[in-house]
């Protein structure tokens, strides 16, 4: 049996947009949750200060508590990762309009790269 070629192009196209809507929606959602663990750090560590208190381990204890369940995204540096990006980012919505997260890892790292060899 011959298909209209039309059919086959059409369903094809119709598969990989919906692919494509599914890894921005995920890629969303990621970010989105990134910044509200870092957001749930910073406030608890830090009480909303500048600073943490000397002494307070919050990450470290976080990190070995979530890893065991949730893998090795949560280490250590990649919960510091999360707490710096709400910081750079305090309101939610600058997110969307700025950048996603392998964006911001690219320049986290990029930033630390030159701070590293500038001192």
């Amino acid at each position: 049996m011959m298909l209209n070629p039309t059919v086959l192009s059409d369903i094809k196209t119709i598969i990989h947009s919906a692919r494509e809507k599914a890894i921005r929606t995920v890629d969303t959602e990621r970010v989105l949750m990134y910044w509200h663990i870092g957001q749930r750090i910073f406030l608890e560590e830090q009480e909303g200060k500048d600073r943490a208190d000397y002494g307070k381990f919050v990450i470290k204890t976080l990190s070995e508590q979530l890893q065991p369940e949730f893998g090795s995204g949560y280490s250590i540096r990649q919960l510091e990762r999360y707490r710096q990006f709400y910081r750079f980012f305090p309101i939610t919505s600058t997110l969307w309009t700025q950048l996603s997260w392998s964006h911001f890892s690219y320049r986290h790292c990029e930033e630390s790269f030159t701070t590293k060899q500038s001192h």
